[in-house]
């Protein structure tokens, strides 16, 4: 199975690692992982006055502290997993890659703050499941 991970550093996404963790049908060499982190982006007026090294290195910096965690563990458990960095809407980049990678299953963390803050602030639980296809866990 192709499992999607998005990861974004909070406690939730930790939550789902130790969903995993304690669930052998989820974990396991026999699956497939990748783990995407979505970084907001940098407003266009600010990285104008930044090098494209310094913006690129900011990105790469912080998808590093979200990554760093969860490479450790995976290597943990011995499975090898994809790291994939993405910048812009959370929801719109997770749901694209599921799709586009034909992934099996999305796993992610999710505040549940419930509908009546989804319709206000929105939620990038609520954004993957109305733009993707693919089968999503979420874990609380």
């Amino acid at each position: 199975m192709k499992i999607l991970i998005a990861a974004d550093g909070s406690p939730y996404t930790k939550r789902a690692l130790a969903y995993l963790a304690a669930h052998e049908e989820w974990l396991g060499t026999h699956h497939a992982y990748t783990v995407i982190h979505v970084a907001a982006a940098i407003p266009h007026r600010a990285a104008a006055f930044l090098a494209r090294e310094q913006v690129k290195s900011f990105y790469e910096d912080d998808a590093e502290v979200v990554f760093k965690p969860i490479r450790a563990f995976f290597a943990m458990h011995g499975i090898k997993a994809k790291f994939v960095l993405r910048i812009g809407d959370a929801g719109m980049n997770i749901a694209k890659h599921g799709e586009r990678g034909r992934f099996d299953l999305i796993l992610m963390g999710s505040h549940g703050h419930g509908a009546a803050v989804a319709l206000v602030m929105g939620s990038v639980a609520t954004r993957v499941l109305s733009q993707c296809s693919t089968p999503v866990l979420l874990i609380r």
